[in-house]
């Protein structure tokens, strides 16, 4: 588990200039253009709702004194919620929207590292690719959910809390990776192998996530360069391990 954790962290060290011996960056127009715009939206749904959220968070506070503060701190906690669905929202949003266009990339990376993988490509139009990846995320998105909302819970009990943050990160790692490999996976397994594949190398997944999450940390540049370099460093990763199963 955490060598590949380690190994998909590697990744993306060489996945800059792979991109641009390979000539991608065209390829990424249209999924930094969609990245950036669901970002904004979600900045701009955070920062409107979350005082809507505070007001009815201050409602439980039924005495005068430390109003003020209950209602500063019930802001905080609603923006808070509001950016955290936002994250999750995003990375499946984005990944669901891109598959067309992050096939093909994952495909000359392949073409790019071997041209002996045994596995039987799958051919599948543009209205497929999307369809898988809207079937994927939104799979994802209902697990990421049911795990999230518990970890949430466990967040509200001191010491535990922090071990629940640390959680919460690793738990959107993981599905943001689960995405980004799938993109290479689709030519070679159905839904249901991909699902178990991504499950044998969740080291793999997590490792690409953290890089992923990460990034998003970072103001505007974050989100525009987040799915050329994690998808370039998840395909990289993802056709070795193919390689190694054949």
């Amino acid at each position: 588990m955490l060598k590949n954790i380690a190994l998909g962290i590697k990744a993306y060290f060489g996945a800059f200039s792979l991109i641009s011996e390979l000539k991608l960056w065209k390829f990424f127009a249209i999924p930094m253009l969609i990245s950036f715009v669901i970002a904004l939206l979600i900045g701009i749904s955070a920062y409107g709702l979350s005082d809507n959220i505070g007001f009815y968070i201050s409602k439980l506070w039924i005495w005068d004194w430390g109003k003020e503060t209950f209602t500063t701190i019930g802001n905080f906690i609603g923006g808070f919620f509001i950016i955290l669905l936002g994250l999750i929202l995003y990375k499946h949003i984005i990944m669901a929207l891109s598959a067309p266009f992050m096939s093909p990339v994952s495909e000359k990376i392949e073409a790019h590292l071997t041209t002996d993988l045994e596995h039987n490509h799958r051919t599948t139009s543009f209205t497929e690719q999307l369809w898988r990846g809207i079937r994927i995320n939104v799979r994802n998105l209902c697990l990421e959910l049911l795990l999230t909302i518990p970890v949430l819970l466990l967040g509200f009990i001191p010491v535990i809390g922090i071990i629940s943050t640390v959680l919460l990160f690793l738990v959107q790692a993981y599905y943001a990776g689960f995405g980004n490999m799938d993109y290479a996976l689709e030519r070679h397994f159905k839904y249901h192998e991909s699902i178990q594949f991504v499950k044998r190398n969740r080291g793999l997944a997590i490792g690409n996530g953290i890089v992923f999450m990460l990034f998003l940390l970072i103001p505007v540049i974050g989100v525009i360069l987040v799915l050329p370099l994690s998808v370039t460093a998840a395909s990289t990763e993802t056709i070795k391990k193919l390689l190694k199963t054949t």
